[in-house]
C-alpha cells in the first residue's frame, strides 16, 4: 500500500482543479466548477472499484480519512464494500419496507400494463382490503407463510377468487421486493397455499340469456340512454363491457371498430389491436349514440368519463333479469353451436379469444374479419328478429 496522508489542510484547501492522492487508495478530485469529491479507489476480488466518500464541503480530509480506513478494513475480510455499503443502507431503510410500502411500490411499477393505469383499484383492492389491514405493517422481509395463511384463511374457500387474486398480487409483491434488493422469502406464497389445502369453493358461471331470448330483451332496449345504446352495441359485437365503454370515434374506421389491445382484457395472448366487423344493426347503434357523445367518447358518464363498469349491470337487475352483461357472449357462442355450422377458431376468434397452442398462433396470420362479418351480421339479424334461426356456414 502507498504511503499514507500525503495531502493537508492547506493543500485540500488551496488545490487547483485536478486528482489529488491521499494513499491507501484515497483521492481528491477538484473540478473546474469548484466543485470537489473524495474517492475510494481498491481492488475486490481482482476488480478495481470505486466508490464515493462525500463531498469535500461536507466531508473534511480527517472524515474522509477515516471512512477510508473503515472501508479498505472491509476489503480485507474479503467483502465488496460497495456492495456491504448498499446492504447497510437497505438495513437502515428496513421499516420503511413494510409490507404496505412495498406493495405500493410494486403497484406504481405495473401501473403502465394494467388498464387505464389501474385507476379502477381492481389490482390493488384485494390487497387493500384482505391483507394490508392485518400485515401491512409488518415488515416485507419478515412476511412468511404462516402471515399469508392467516391472513387469508377467512376467505379461502368463502371468497375463493378474491383470494386468488389476493395471493397473486402477494406473489408479485414479494418478487418486486426481492428485485430491490430486500431478502424475502419467494416461496412464502406456495408454502402458504400448501397450508390452507385445496378450496371447497366450487366456482359459478356468469348467467347468460338463452340465445332465443335475446331478441325480446334487445327490444325493450328503446331509450336513446348511453347506458342502453352500451347495452346494444355490446350484444351486436359481443365484446366485453370495459372495450364498450371505452368506444371512441377514432377507433371506428367505416365498418371495423378497432379495439386497443389496452382496453383487451388483460394483456397476454392479445398481441395487437382487435378488429371488430360491425354490421349494419351496430353502425346504426352508433349513429344513434353519436349526438351523446363527449371528448369522443360514445358512451358518456352522467358527469364525466365514461359510463360506469356498473351501469349496464343495474339496468338488467332493474329489470329483475338475472343475466349479465358479460353473459351475452355465452349467448352468441350457444347460438353459433346450436344454428350455425361455422368453425370454432372463427367463433373463438369473434369472442376475441385465444385460439390455438403457441406455435400455432406463431404461423397464423389473419383475424378472420372477413369470415367473421357474415356471422356477425346473421348474429344482428337473429337479435333484431329479422329471421328465424337457422344452421348456416361460413366456408
Amino acid at each position: 500500500m502507498s504511503a499514507l496522508h500525503k495531502l493537508s489542510s492547506a493543500k485540500v484547501r488551496t488545490a487547483p482543479p485536478g486528482k489529488y492522492s491521499d494513499g491507501g487508495g484515497l483521492w481528491l478530485v477538484k473540478r473546474a466548477d469548484g466543485g470537489a469529491q473524495w474517492v475510494l479507489r481498491l481492488t475486490v476480488h481482482g476488480r478495481r472499484r470505486e466508490m464515493g466518500i462525500g463531498s469535500l464541503q461536507a466531508v473534511t480530509l480527517k472524515e474522509a480519512r477515516v471512512a477510508a480506513e473503515k472501508w479498505r478494513a472491509v476489503v480485507r475480510d474479503g467483502k465488496d464494500p460497495i456492495k456491504e455499503r448498499d446492504l447497510q443502507k437497505r438495513l437502515a431503510a428496513r421499516g420503511d419496507h413494510t409490507l404496505t410500502s412495498v406493495a405500493v411500490e410494486a403497484f406504481e411499477a405495473r401501473k403502465a400494463q394494467l388498464k387505464g393505469d389501474g385507476k379502477a383499484g381492481r389490482w390493488f383492492s384485494p390487497l387493500e382490503l384482505h391483507v394490508l389491514p392485518k400485515i401491512g405493517k409488518v415488515p416485507v422481509e419478515e412476511v412468511d407463510q404462516q402471515d399469508i395463511k392467516n391472513t387469508l384463511a377467512p376467505i379461502w374457500h368463502e371468497k375463493a377468487e378474491t383470494a386468488r387474486k389476493a395471493m397473486n398480487r402477494l406473489n408479485i409483491v414479494l418478487g418486486h421486493a426481492a428485485a430491490i434488493g430486500l431478502n424475502v422469502d419467494l416461496q412464502a406464497t406456495t408454502k402458504a397455499k400448501a397450508l390452507l389445502g385445496k378450496t371447497r369453493h366450487k366456482p359459478k358461471n356468469i348467467p347468460y340469456m338463452p340465445w332465443p331470448e335475446v331478441p325480446n330483451f334487445y327490444a325493450s332496449l328503446e331509450e336513446y340512454t348511453p347506458t342502453q345504446l352500451a347495452l346494444r352495441l355490446l350484444i351486436l359485437t359481443v365484446t366485453r363491457s370495459y372495450s364498450i365503454r371505452f368506444c371512441h370515434f377514432d377507433q371506428i374506421q367505416g365498418d371495423v371498430w378497432t379495439v386497443p389491445k389496452a382496453n383487451m382484457k388483460g394483456q397476454e395472448g392479445v398481441a395487437t389491436d382487435f378488429r371488430v366487423p360491425l354490421s349494419r344493426e351496430a353502425l346504426s347503434v352508433i349513429e344513434l349514440a353519436k349526438p351523446l357523445a363527449r371528448d369522443g367518447f360514445l358512451f358518456p358518464g352522467e358527469r364525466k368519463g365514461v359510463i360506469s363498469d356498473a351501469a349496464m349491470l343495474s339496468h338488467l337487475n332493474r329489470q329483475k333479469i338475472e343475466a349479465r352483461p358479460h353473459g351475452f357472449r355465452s349467448s352468441f357462442k350457444t347460438w353459433c353451436d346450436e344454428t350455425t355450422d361455422i368453425p370454432e377458431a372463427i367463433v373463438e376468434t369473434s369472442l376475441a379469444h385465444v385460439v390455438g397452442n403457441e406455435v400455432e398462433r406463431s404461423y397464423r396470420r389473419t383475424d378472420f374479419l372477413e369470415r367473421r362479418r357474415p356471422l356477425l351480421a346473421r348474429w344482428a339479424d337473429h337479435v333484431t328478429g329479422k329471421n328465424a334461426s337457422e344452421v348456416i356456414k361460413i366456408a
